[in-house]
């Protein structure tokens, strides 16, 4: 169909002329392009679907390690706050 609408554009003036004509092959290339499109658009959702799941899997587990890490940071600032407060004890015991 595309190539027929080729042949009208390239060799005829019925493009120009006649304004069903131009309107039917401008209709053609329109729908062409739409399928292209929806092709294009199946591809990408059938290649987003094999990765999505793998995606997931990985995810899951940076944010296991994610959660672990957090842990181990708040355990740390605790144990800083209390060094920090044994120092004070001993700062405030040179003083005296």
């Amino acid at each position: 169909m595309v190539r027929l609408c080729t042949k009208i554009l390239t060799e005829t003036e019925l493009y120009e002329m006649d304004m069903e004509v131009r309107n039917l092959v401008d209709w053609v290339c329109v729908s062409e392009q739409m399928k292209e499109n929806n092709n294009k658009i199946r591809s990408l959702t059938g290649e987003y679907k094999q990765i999505e799941s793998e995606c997931r899997e990985g995810i899951g587990e940076k944010l296991e390690r994610m959660k672990k890490l957090c842990e181990e940071r708040n355990g740390l600032y605790e144990k800083q706050n209390e060094l920090r407060g044994q120092r004070e004890k001993l700062e405030r015991g040179f003083a005296k």
